[in-house]
C-alpha cells in the first residue's frame, strides 16, 4: 500500500513510518522539519508541509491509499487547534482526492474514566487535575477533532491511546471499543496498531481504545523519571 502519514518526525511517527517500511509498504511521511527526518529508504517519500496548509495537505495526499495521523503538540494553558485543524484539513483533501481511509490518534483522556490498574492517585487525583488544567485545551481539541472525522462520511477510525512511554519492538497490547484498565500504551504498540488500520477494516467507523499489557512502566517509575530523571 501507499500510505500517507501526518506527523511522521515525532516518537510516534518515526515509529510508524520505521513499521510500515519494514512491511514493505511505501510511505509518504509528512513533517514540518523535513530535513531532520532521521528515516531513508527507496519506498519512502519525505514531504515537507505543515498540516494547516491545504495545498500541501492535498499534494502529500494524491495517490495514497489511507493516511494516518500522530499529529500532536504538548501540553499548553493557551488555546490549542492542531488537533482540529488537521482534522479538518486532512478530511476536506481525502474527500476532494476520494482517499477513504483515516486513522487518528486521540487519548483515553477525551473520554475519562476510571482504570483499575490506576488506583486512587491516577483515577480521583492526577488525571481530574491534569484535564482541568494543563491538558484542558488539549483534551478539548481532541474531541473537536474526533467529531470532525466522526462526520467526514470516511472510513475512519479514532484511536485513543492511554499515557504513551517509549519502547524498541512491539509487545501484546490490549485493543477494544470500550474502556481498558490499562494505564500506559507503548509508542511502538501504538504504532503497529495505526498500521495495522490502514489494511484492516475492523474497526472502521469506531473509537477505540489501546493499552501495552507487557512492560508497561508503573504509575510510582513514571513520576520518579518525570520528576527526578530516575527510571
Amino acid at each position: 500500500m501507499r500510505i500517507a502519514v501526518f506527523g511522521a518526525n515525532g516518537p510516534t511517527g518515526r515509529q510508524l513510518v520505521r513499521q510500515a517500511l519494514e512491511a514493505r509498504h511505501e510511505v509518504v511521511a509528512v513533517t514540518r522539519r523535513p530535513a531532520e527526518f532521521p528515516l531513508a529508504g527507496e519506498r519512502l517519500t519525505v514531504v515537507g508541509a505543515d498540516v494547516a496548509d491545504e495545498s500541501a495537505t492535498v499534494r502529500a495526499v494524491d495517490g495514497v491509499d489511507a493516511v494516518l495521523s500522530t499529529v500532536g503538540v504538548p501540553f499548553a494553558r493557551a488555546p490549542i487547534t492542531v488537533y482540529s485543524t488537521a482534522a479538518t484539513t486532512l478530511t476536506t483533501a481525502m474527500i476532494r482526492l476520494g482517499v477513504k481511509r483515516l486513522a487518528v490518534v486521540s487519548s483515553t483522556a477525551v473520554e475519562p474514566h476510571p482504570h483499575a490498574e490506576g488506583g486512587f492517585l491516577l483515577n480521583r487525583v492526577m488525571q481530574p487535575l491534569i484535564a482541568r488544567t494543563i491538558g484542558r485545551s488539549t483534551y478539548a481539541d481532541m474531541r473537536a477533532m474526533e467529531q470532525i472525522v466522526r462526520d467526514s462520511g470516511l472510513e475512519w477510525t479514532v484511536i485513543r491511546s492511554s499515557g504513551l512511554f517509549d519502547a524498541d519492538h512491539v509487545s501484546p497490547y490490549e485493543v477494544s471499543d470500550g474502556p481498558l484498565d490499562g494505564v500506559f500504551t507503548s509508542r511502538a504498540d501504538l504504532a503497529h496498531c495505526l498500521l495495522s488500520q490502514a489494511s484492516e477494516d475492523r474497526f472502521v467507523g469506531q473509537t477505540i481504545e489501546i493499552t501495552t499489557s507487557e512492560g508497561a512502566p508503573t504509575l510510582l517509575q513514571v513520576i520518579r523519571r518525570e520528576a527526578f530523571g530516575r527510571g
